[in-house]
């Protein structure tokens, strides 16, 4: 089939007004099947890996990825296929949950600042910064003013961060209702997936189109040249597996990384 360009297609342009009914969680771009599809994943998680060592060689930028989705919408298989051809010794995970009391003493970015990777590495956040407009705004745990300027003080905060090397890649797991539901009941009739069982999860579909509309403002209002955002269909995990490791491996590519030079004259070392 004739190449297509995920990246353009998925990402969220600067300055749009999102209306997710509009985006397909089903949508595969074309391609047809998981079988298909698994040659070009394969061949992504192993350009990843390459990428990953030339990143920690030239130790110049990080990336920072960010996995936002409603409930069961994917986030840690995505980590999990995607990522297999990584070094772990160079890639960290930080799932944000509840804050703690400690960080509920700090303004709502100091544990994200902390967790951001450092030069020639890779970090992951599941769930993150967003959820500071997200379920803050929709379970009303914090008033209108307090969230509503976030959007302006992430998009500055993401900037600096730019500025200094990190690169952002920021995708939005995207599911249908049917397809949640469908996911949460597997949960609870296989009892291998009990442990994932939350209560709050099945609480949070009541307030699903509120989630989407505050899901349609964080696309909308905070994908930037600098950090932009991507709609990945996420109903088929497949697809959803090989639009991020592509859009992964464009991401790296970008910043043209070359391998520095050896800080000796190799040709002098002798082994005996």
């Amino acid at each position: 089939m004739k190449a297509i360009n995920l990246s353009k297609n998925l990402i969220v342009k600067p300055g749009t007004k999102v209306n997710l009914s509009k985006y397909n969680p089903d949508d595969t771009f074309g391609f047809e099947d998981k079988q298909g599809a698994m040659d070009v994943i394969q061949r992504n998680t192993f350009r990843l890996g390459e990428l990953q060592y030339l990143l920690y060689a030239e130790n110049k930028h990080s990336l920072l990825i960010v996995l936002q989705a409603m409930d069961a919408g994917g986030k840690d298989g995505t980590v999990r296929h995607v990522m297999s051809g990584i070094n772990p010794m160079g890639c960290t995970v930080t799932p944000f949950k509840v804050p703690s009391a400690e960080e509920l003493d700090h303004d709502y970015l100091w544990r994200i600042h902390k967790a951001v990777p450092p030069k020639g590495e890779i970090g992951i956040f599941n769930r993150s910064h967003y959820e500071d407009v997200l379920v803050v705004r929709v379970r009303k745990l914090v008033p209108k003013p307090v969230w509503s300027p976030r959007y302006d003080q992430i998009n500055a905060f993401e900037n600096i961060l730019a500025q200094n090397n990190v690169k952002i890649v920021k995708f939005f797991l995207h599911i249908s209702k049917e397809e949640q539901k469908k996911r949460l009941q597997a949960r609870l009739d296989d009892p291998v997936k009990h442990w994932k069982v939350a209560p709050g999860d099945y609480v949070d579909r009541k307030y699903w189109d509120e989630y989407m509309t505050a899901f349609e403002d964080v696309l909308g209002r905070c994908s930037t040249p600098w950090a932009p955002w991507y709609v990945i269909p996420a109903n088929k995990k497949w697809f959803r597996n090989l639009a991020v490791s592509q859009i992964l491996v464009e991401a790296l590519e970008e910043l043209n990384m070359k391998f520095p030079k050896p800080a000796y004259d190799i040709s002098k070392i002798k082994l005996k």
